[in-house]
């Protein structure tokens, strides 16, 4: 007994017990250590430069690059939303490749999407190299100006990631926004589209039809430091277009209601759409100048409802989960190298099905090179977070919800914008504009592939 009160009281024994202190101090500080870092940069194109539909002739609302680093005892995750309307092939590639490098991980960690506003940039690199060989090069991208803000946005997350917050809890609140989405294909008795509800009508057929399929639910994660709100992230699925198609740059009724609440509650807030392919505002927007802070107003509603109905949970490292999963679409059967190859070089072609034509031949291109699509996950708690690309249908959404109903399910689609419309099964056979030759690079076969994966991301069993 006395030998071991001299070992106790022996400065060896001293020493070694503050190591194992250290040792067992630092480890549940890794473990614990969950922390976020935002960003946001103005990404608005200069005067002349091409966007959506038109050379940019106003900025009349900066549009945005923003996102969050969230840390923990795995490598980064970086989500990122952007006030263009798609972002596509060797495009996306650039921006996570530099995102990934700047919050230092993996690019499979680096999630990208758009908002889809229609006077935002386009940003598709492969499309441009290929509309550059027949001599329209420069006419609908400007790779200077996007490799430029590329290079900005990564640099804003190098300089974020050196400031980290501390995040002690997870928030999660929703609401439903009233009268803005509305389904925009209208069928009829033989289950076939008899009618498009465009993001703006006039025609009283449209604006009479019931509001169809939709998601009405905004759905708002905030992290917490403590008792002080540090981000929040907001999904909604809907196209967000009141008018547009002048050149008149806008980040649209989403990001203006976005803008207003971040500004409201003093801290920044990241939007991310949802599966609305076939979702617009056409039965509630007439296009007219006045809706737009009309249909504002109502999503900043939503979104203001959803944050004050924040239930908050503490949140550790131990609860934070992120899975990707490369997967290949079907091509659609009109991706005929041949025949898009003689669109683009016939002078008799218009400009805008020349650039349908080398959207479609640059999905040809890169998926028979072997390209993948990631669709990923980020659990946090009893939150999951599901990341997928190009126009989904709402169905995918409403489905994905279905699978874990335990699970609070919020989802952000227009991730690689390749692929175009992704429509269900069903939807090929009925017509429309959505899975049409000209807006759809996919087959009716990508149904059981994306369903297939989003279980995976999910942890479902089929």
């Amino acid at each position: 007994m006395a030998s071991i009160f001299r070992w106790i009281n022996s400065p060896v024994y001293l020493i070694v017990s503050v190591i194992i202190f250290f040792i067992a101090g630092v480890t549940t500080l890794f473990s614990q250590n969950l922390s976020i870092t935002t960003f946001e940069v103005d990404v608005s194109p200069p005067l002349g430069i091409p966007v959506a539909y038109a050379p940019a002739r106003s900025i009349i609302d900066p549009l945005s690059a923003r996102g969050v680093v969230i840390y923990s005892d795995q490598a980064p995750v970086v989500l990122c939303a952007v006030d263009y309307l798609g972002i596509a092939n060797e495009g996306l590639e650039a921006w996570k490749n530099a995102l990934a490098q700047a919050a230092a991980t993996s690019v499979d960690r680096v999630w990208v999407s758009v908002l889809h506003q229609h006077d935002g940039m386009r940003c598709d690199l492969t499309t441009e190299r290929i509309m550059a060989e027949y001599g329209l090069g420069g006419t609908r991208f400007n790779v200077p100006y996007i490799e430029k803000s590329i290079r900005k946005v990564a640099k804003s997350v190098g300089k974020a990631c050196k400031t980290r917050i501390p995040i002690t809890h997870i928030g999660y609140g929703e609401a439903i926004v009233d009268s803005v989405a509305s389904n925009r294909r209208i069928l009829g008795d033989a289950d076939t589209v008899v009618l498009i509800r465009w993001s703006k009508s006039t025609d009283a057929k449209a604006i009479a039809a019931p509001e169809g399929l939709i998601d009405p639910w905004l759905k708002s994660v905030s992290f917490w430091n403590d008792e002080k709100p540090v981000a929040a992230l907001t999904y909604y699925a809907t196209h967000p277009q009141s008018y547009y198609g002048q050149g008149d740059v806008t980040c649209e009724f989403v990001g203006i209601a976005r803008n207003n609440l971040e500004k409201e509650l003093g801290f920044p807030h990241i939007h991310f759409n949802g599966c609305s392919g076939n979702v617009t505002a056409g039965k509630y927007n007439d296009g007219s100048t006045i809706m737009r802070p009309i249909l504002t107003n109502r999503m900043e509603t939503g979104m203001r409802q959803a944050w004050e109905n924040t239930h908050k949970e503490k949140l550790a490292s131990a609860d934070i989960s992120w899975k990707s999963l490369p997967i290949s679409l079907p091509l659609g059967k009109h991706l005929i190298e041949e025949n898009l190859r003689a669109d683009l070089a016939n002078f008799t072609v218009t400009r805008i099905n020349k650039l349908t034509a080398a959207k479609h031949l640059a999905w040809l291109l890169q998926t028979k090179a072997g390209k993948k699509i990631d669709i990923s996950s980020l659990k946090l708690g009893n939150i999951q977070i599901l990341n997928l690309p190009g126009e989904l249908f709402i169905e995918y959404q409403l489905a994905a919800q279905k699978l874990k109903p335990e699970l609070k399910i919020c989802t952000a689609a227009y991730g690689e914008y390749g692929p175009g419309y992704i429509g269900t099964k069903i939807s090929y056979s009925q017509g429309g504009y959505e899975t049409s030759e000209g807006a759809s690079r996919v087959s009716e076969d990508s149904e059981e592939i994306i369903m297939s994966a989003i279980h995976n991301v999910l942890q479902v069993k089929p």
